[in-house]
């Protein structure tokens, strides 16, 4: 009997749900002769989400077990080569690169932070990007008591106004109350580029977002970027000097490197543009998921985000479809009509919205609990109960909704 293979780069949300919903169509086809091979560093799912909460060195999750549960096969080690021609993969192990072939592959390789050519940037600023690098960022703002009680020391500039840099600004006067004292006179600013705060989440709840921040503390600096940091703060482009010992990056992501092997169109974020059904237009046997993937969720040309909510559903479809090729067998066109926003603005509470124009339905504590429940719970792997696992990784379950 030949097997063949299914090979899924990743294991973000995109890529662990591709590869349990891939298990699932094998499952209910009662197919053993096809493996599903899942290649990443390590056998974790990092919940990204959560990096700039407090304690992110433990937003991550083994899927060992779950893996073994549902018999998909993982591959340690780091995808450096996507061959579309020969259809095979190299992966970088510990010791040596290995040829892996697939018949059918999905890319979810994720994105990462997009750091521009900034004097300064790389050597001298924080980010809540990847879990080892926001653990550094806990680590400097507990040491911050070691220094000189200054101005600078009270002092953290969040670089950019979005989402991620939101969520970032509302933790920070606590957290750096925690660390210097509760009577520590701290000062936490965010720089956008743009004239308003969170510019791509639009004038909906602009007004929460303003207040919550205004009530912590927070102010902004808007219409500037920043064009030098150094290790006792940064200049912006008007030239104003703002002295902090502590500055975070969350300016902007870009679709995995990989992406450039890959024959076809890629939008301003190098991610690939694919069908209905996630199929990379250009290359028949690949599919690209969670935030590689140009992907309409919609007909009314509403485009998915990056973002846990549209991965995780993503890489049920992915999975899904990936499998039916192979087999045969009518896809499942992916569909996320319904867009919801759930930002957490710290202390204060959360603002959740509903709608591409997000509009408000909840703010405060009653955002922030839905919040908690989200990040807590929703967004979580299942057990590694096979039925359970399965079963969760149907592409018609949406999970917010």
């Amino acid at each position: 009997m030949n097997t063949q293979r299914i090979v899924i780069v990743g294991a973000g949300f995109a890529g662990m749900w591709s590869a349990l919903a891939a298990a699932r169509v094998l499952d209910m086809q009662k197919r053993s002769d096809v493996e599903v091979v899942l290649v990443a560093p390590l056998p974790e799912l990092h919940v990204r989400p959560r990096l700039y909460e407090k304690a992110p060195g433990t937003m991550r999750v083994n899927l060992t077990a779950l893996f073994d549960a549902v018999g998909v096969k993982f591959m340690q080690g780091l995808v450096e080569t996507i061959d579309v021609q020969r259809q095979e993969v190299v992966v970088k192990t510990t010791d040596q690169n290995t040829q892996l072939h697939y018949d059918r592959l999905v890319l979810a390789a994720g994105s990462k932070l997009f750091r521009p050519d900034i004097p300064g940037l790389t050597q001298h600023a924080f980010s809540v990007d990847q879990v080892d690098e926001a653990a550094a960022l806990e680590k400097h703002i507990q040491q911050l008591s070691d220094q000189p009680d200054t101005e600078a020391r009270r002092t953290l500039v969040v670089v950019g106004g979005g989402f991620t840099g939101i969520e970032t600004a509302a933790e920070m006067p606590a957290r750096l109350r925690a660390a210097l004292g509760e009577d520590a006179k701290v000062n936490v600013i965010i720089v956008e580029r743009n004239g308003d705060i969170g510019p791509d989440l639009g004038p909906g709840p602009r007004p929460v977002i303003q207040k919550a921040l205004a009530d912590l503390g927070v102010t902004a600096v808007l219409g500037e970027g920043v064009v030098a940091i150094d290790e006792h703060g940064l200049v912006t482009s008007s030239g104003q000097r703002i002295d902090a010992s502590t500055i975070v990056w969350t300016a902007g992501a870009r679709a995995n490197e990989l992406t450039s092997q890959i024959p076809g169109e890629r939008d301003a974020f190098g991610r690939l543009h694919v069908d209905q059904n996630l199929r990379v237009k250009a290359v028949p046997n690949i599919f690209a998921s969670g935030d590689v993937a140009h992907a309409a969720t919609d007909d009314q040309g509403n485009v998915a985000m990056m973002s846990c909510q549209h991965a995780m559903n993503l890489g049920r479809s992915a999975g899904n479809n990936v499998a039916a090729d192979l087999l045969g067998l009518e896809p499942i066109p992916y569909s996320q009509p319904k867009y919801v926003t759930c930002l957490d603005l710290g202390p204060w509470g959360a603002v959740y919205t509903e709608g591409w124009e997000r509009s408000v339905k909840l703010e405060g504590a009653e955002a922030k609990a839905l919040k908690h429940k989200i990040n807590s719970e929703w967004i979580y792997p299942p057990k590694a109960n096979r039925a359970e696992a399965l079963a969760s990784a149907d592409p018609a379950r949406i999970v917010v909704a």
